[in-house]
């Protein structure tokens, strides 16, 4: 099943697509997170909107909006590659225990944005860029789950896009924080939220094979596949959840693709490099099976200077 939940007519809904790309919505009132916590989650709701649907309305009809509103985002270095590229770049040490442990930083749950929402650069931010990331809902809360079980706390799968300021993150991260200010201005997720069983069969290695595509102004700029993963989502959930509770809605990121970031290609081809992302550029981030995303960068808002002037 394809969930998304969408606006049309002024009137914001949860809703299944079908094959022939029909929405199918239930009331308004609900949210994804609302099903995703009831008693009989997803699964339980989906004869209810197939059956006795709300609101029908062709998918091209609809504006969908940002998937949930999910109580906490755990994003991970799930492709070690991309941060060894990062590093180059930033001129950081790559710590060996990024291959003991599936590292992960909290972002702001509270910048969600939709698949079609405009993003605005951080204010701030000369170097700003996307990264190209899978992200799996949580359906069924837990507390220390085994990588054994972990799989089965999963409602489903999302494209998931972090916005950066590169700039700004290299002041953060050499702090020793983590990053704060360079990621928290907006999160993509969406469109769809897509049952594991719709992705099952392509399943291979500590992934699927399925191939993740960005572009910036119809030019495709990256191009990797979720199986080149380094850490399995089951090790994800098993690590977030020890001696810690996942709640229904947490969202895990994979982190970035490899080659799915500016900054990549930036460490790749210096003296290539197209530039940062500018007010105007169009963005579309796609992974099979999981949808695209067509978003439109727009400019910053003025800084609020502080106390250092920084």
């Amino acid at each position: 099943m394809r969930w998304i939940t969408y606006r049309h007519n002024g009137c914001e809904r949860v809703g299944v697509v079908t094959q022939d790309d029909l929405v199918h919505g239930l009331e308004p009132g609900r949210s994804l997170l609302d099903v995703l916590r009831s008693d009989t989650g997803l699964a339980g709701h989906v004869r209810e909107v197939l059956d006795d649907p709300q609101h029908v309305a062709a998918l091209d009809e609809v504006h969908i909006c940002g998937l949930l509103q999910p109580p906490s985002i755990r994003d991970y270095l799930g492709f070690l590659d991309h941060f060894r590229a990062g590093a180059q770049v930033e001129g950081i040490v790559v710590d060996p225990r990024i291959e003991q442990i599936p590292a992960f930083y909290f972002s702001s749950p509270a910048t969600i944005l939709g698949p079609t929402d405009d993003v605005a650069i951080f204010p701030g931010s000369q170097r700003f860029d996307f990264e190209l990331e899978v992200a799996a809902v949580i359906g069924t809360p837990g507390r220390n789950i085994s990588r054994h079980d972990a799989l089965n706390h999963i409602a489903g799968y999302t494209i998931f896009c972090d916005w950066s300021a590169r700039d700004l993150q290299a002041v953060e991260l050499p702090i020793g924080t983590g990053p704060a200010k360079s990621k928290d201005g907006a999160q993509t997720l969406g469109p769809f939220l897509v049952t594991p069983d719709e992705i099952e069969s392509y399943r291979a290695g500590k992934g699927f094979a399925l191939q993740m595509t960005a572009s910036v102004n119809g030019e495709q700029v990256s191009s990797g596949r979720w199986d080149s993963i380094d850490w399995d989502f089951a090790d994800m959930i098993a690590y977030a959840s020890r001696g810690a509770d996942l709640r229904a809605g947490d969202v895990l990121g994979t982190g970035t693709v490899p080659t799915g970031c500016l900054v990549e290609a930036f460490a790749a081809d210096p003296d290539g490099f197209r530039g940062w992302l500018q007010p105007g550029d169009r963005v579309e981030l796609a992974v099979e099976r999981l949808g695209s995303t067509r978003q439109q960068v727009t400019a910053a808002e003025p800084v609020e200077p502080l106390s250092t002037g920084f």
